[in-house]
């Protein structure tokens, strides 16, 4: 499984997205599953719209989240102490929810490899507090 951060959907659903292009061919070479989280499908929702993508690219996305063409992680209430205390730690940065819920995504699958656009921030977070994420987008 990968991890898929907002950025990376931005860019696969918005063409003139900057990243849209290395997006759709890192998908087409990836063979393994994507799983992101539910704060993730709400920043992506809110930024589709607000970038002005308009209603059918946050439509478009939903359709692909019923239709399961990645899957959702489902944090449960243990993980939101872990969260916070992330959202804490980075707060120079500042972390936010959904990537607070990205590194606790990867520390129960215990393995960093992610797709995102947000180069600056994952160089930065750890994963169970030591290590680094594998941003495959530009890898």
């Amino acid at each position: 499984m990968i991890i898929a951060d907002t950025g990376f959907f931005l860019a696969l659903f918005n063409a003139n997205d900057r990243y849209h292009q290395q997006a759709l061919s890192v998908l087409n070479r990836i063979h393994e599953p994507l799983l992101t989280t539910h704060p993730v499908i709400s920043e992506t929702c809110y930024l589709l719209v607000a970038r002005g993508g308009g209603i059918q690219q946050e439509c478009n996305f939903l359709i692909d989240v019923a239709e399961q063409a990645f899957q959702v992680f489902d944090l449960q209430l243990i993980h939101f102490q872990r969260m916070a205390s992330l959202i804490q730690q980075y707060a120079d940065l500042p972390m936010d929810y959904a990537d607070a819920s990205l590194v606790v995504l990867a520390e129960t699958l215990h393995h960093g490899k992610i797709l995102t656009t947000d180069r600056r921030d994952f160089a930065v977070y750890r994963w169970d507090d030591v290590n680094l994420f594998e941003n495959l987008l530009f890898a």
